[in-house]
């Protein structure tokens, strides 16, 4: 069979094919790993479960640089990637979030992307940028294994961070405002809603730039959160929604007015 035909079956099938569980040999120890999954109530854990397990019958895993991709792995990205939508519903519409891709690239060390810029004075620079991970708009995603598995140090998830961009990008470039519901946070309209929201982030990311830039060029603290946030507002929206599902007690300590937008946009009102 070529290769795309197979490829097209196996969407098909993973439509209509029922779903079989995660076995606990697989699901449990992942958890464990996990401390932010562990410390989740059952309920949620459950609910997870059933959706990381349609959401590995969705996705084509493949392993770069000849890394065999083993059930462990799938499963510990899939647990992960389906966090943020354990109250979006039943898994079908939760995973509707990541229908513009199939395509899950593992690398099993740092990945090299050859970059381009242009200066001021029209001069293309070129140069190469170390990555953990790497979303694009209706196309795979791309996770460093070793990246995966550290997930829960210093309030990180490079596949939190990944797939938070694929819901960014729901509503365009990824430009840290997803798209919000109706009636978000009481407001009356759409528009209103993300008035609300880019006005709030747009306050905290100026504040945290300040804090990064202090940290860099006169020796101030260096914030709790991922200096890396700092690099653009589509970039502080993956790092911050990382650290409310690491480590939520310490985040709604450091990003008081952005948690209530978080809560709100997680656990949409039924």
């Amino acid at each position: 069979m070529h290769p795309a035909a197979a490829r097209l079956l196996h969407r098909l099938v993973a439509l209509v094919a029922p779903v079989h569980p995660i076995r606990d040999a697989l699901w449990l120890p992942t958890v464990a790993h996990y401390p932010f999954l562990a410390a989740l109530p059952l309920q949620d854990q459950a609910k997870l479960r059933a959706l990381a397990a349609l959401f590995l019958r969705r996705k084509e895993f493949t392993g770069a640089r000849g890394l065999a991709i083993t059930d462990e792995m799938a499963v510990a990205i899939a647990a992960q990637a389906c966090l943020p939508l354990l109250h979006w519903g039943s898994p079908r519409q939760a995973l509707s979030w990541y229908d513009d891709f199939v395509g899950i690239v593992v690398h099993p060390t740092e990945a090299l992307a050859h970059r381009e810029t242009m200066d001021a004075a029209g001069v293309v620079h070129h140069y190469n940028e170390v990555l953990l991970g790497e979303a694009m708009e209706h196309g795979p995603v791309m996770l460093v294994w070793p990246a995966v598995q550290g997930a829960g140090q210093r309030a990180s998830s490079v596949v939190i961070h990944e797939f938070m961009h694929k819901i960014d990008m729901k509503a365009g470039h990824a430009d840290g405002c997803p798209p919000l519901p109706p009636g978000f946070m009481a407001t009356k309209t759409v528009r209103e809603g993300r008035r609300l929201w880019r006005r709030t982030w747009s306050a905290v990311y100026a504040q945290f730039r300040e804090q990064v830039t202090m940290a860099e060029r006169f020796g101030g603290e260096w914030p709790w959160l991922d200096a890396y946030g700092a690099s653009a507002p589509g970039e502080f929206f993956a790092v911050a929604c990382e650290a409310y599902f690491v480590d939520p007690t310490r985040f709604k300590q450091e990003f008081p007015t952005l948690t209530p937008l978080l809560d709100a946009f997680f656990h949409p009102a039924p």
